[in-house]
């Protein structure tokens, strides 16, 4: 699974720990109608979790975006900053070639 892969230890622990108390309500409880509850439960973690791996995707990409911008404003328009490679036309059209 990537959310095991993304970095954060914590996310792991969550899912590790969520995933263990859901097994011991159902040995507990059995399969009665809190079992709906326990799910609920177990779901909201899971969609909390991949939600903030999500928001971490889009910081990186964000922050990428910026850094080049950054670059494009300070004159630096060499190959690194402008992944496409293309450096030509005014600066505005170079900044919406890497957004």
């Amino acid at each position: 699974m990537k959310v095991f892969k993304s970095g954060d230890p914590w996310a792991t622990v969550v899912i590790v720990l969520t995933v263990g108390l859901f097994g011991l309500s159902l040995a507990v409880k059995g399969f009665t109608h809190e079992l709906f509850l326990d799910a609920g439960v177990f779901l909201v973690s899971v969609k909390l979790i991949l939600m903030a791996s999500k928001n971490a995707a889009a910081e990186k990409r964000l922050e990428l975006q910026l850094s080049q911008i950054k670059g494009l404003l300070a004159g630096d328009v060499s190959q690194d900053v402008i992944q496409e490679g293309k450096s030509t036309g005014n600066l505005a059209s170079r900044i919406r070639q890497i957004c």
